[in-house]
């Protein structure tokens, strides 16, 4: 494919993989909306990997150990797949095309992305080594750290290369980690069903896990709020952000989680809300 082809494939492998982070994605400015998108689809890789119920955990260690190192450019396209082996038949399409993902990424961007992502892979290493057994509150932000906080660091990296925005690296780990707490709660039912993983420290309850995901999601809050002078950037921080808090409230009432319905009207609300079409 040739660039601009290549580049409009990337959106649509990113609006299949995950309409909710698609979404804000669009409201960045081109070079950001391609850096961050790209990054989201590499990381989303390492993800399919990590989750991937047909690979045994000692595998998947091997596998992120291998493919951690290969984060530099020009990216070992062939490595990777080696590194893959015969579970590459058993990968998805955004794992299969990581190649593709950071051409499209723009060039001064790659540094960034590369040094978050093989910190990624090296902590859901780490933790499938560990059969993501938490235990303690530690386990739970070193976890939550490796899998959404380092992503808001990136974030927040990447707007200071593409805006100048400085921000609070602490809040922006917070801002992930309350992201990812609702994720844990959302599927801690599934999670433990379909992977028997468990990302609840022992002698917690659910509300101790309510509790956690409030604390992460109010350092989330105080992030947003500073990236208020850069308007794309703003709108692109608060739609999950508005998502996590809502989907919280839902599963407090009892409820699994929002309606497609919900979901659609928050999304229109924060257009309306900064004054977006």
């Amino acid at each position: 494919m040739n660039e601009k082809a290549l580049q409009k494939d990337a959106m649509r492998v990113l609006k299949e993989t995950s309409r909710t982070f698609y979404i804000p994605i669009t409201f960045l400015g081109t070079n950001l909306k391609y850096a961050v998108g790209c990054a989201y689809l590499c990381m989303r890789a390492l993800d399919e990997i990590e989750d991937n119920e047909q690979v045994a955990n000692p595998k998947k260690h091997d596998m992120l150990m291998k493919v951690k190192d290969l984060f530099q450019y020009p990216f070992n396209e062939e490595a990777y797949l080696e590194a893959l082996g015969e579970e590459k038949d058993n990968m998805p399409e955004v794992t299969l095309r990581m190649k593709d993902w950071i051409e499209v990424c723009p060039e001064s961007a790659r540094e960034i992305m590369f040094k978050s992502c093989e910190e990624m892979a090296y902590g859901m290493g780490k933790w499938a080594l560990k059969d993501f057994n938490v235990k303690t509150r530690e386990d739970l932000d070193e976890y939550t750290y490796y899998v959404a906080g380092l992503v808001g660091r990136m974030l927040s990296q990447m707007f200071e290369w593409d805006t100048g925005l400085k921000t609070d690296y602490d809040l922006a780990i917070g801002y992930g980690r309350g992201l990812q707490a609702v994720n844990i709660l959302r599927n801690e039912k599934e999670d433990m069903e379909e992977r028997g993983v468990s990302f609840v420290p022992d002698g917690w309850t659910r509300d101790d896990l309510f509790a956690y995901a409030d604390e992460q999601l109010a350092h989330g809050d105080a992030y947003i709020e500073s990236t208020r002078s850069k308007k794309k950037v703003y709108m692109f921080a608060k739609l999950p952000h508005v998502l996590a808090h809502k989907t919280l409230a839902v599963m407090k009432e009892g409820r699994e989680k929002m309606t497609r319905a919900e979901v659609e009207q928050t999304v229109e609300e924060v257009k309306a809300e900064e004054g977006e079409e």
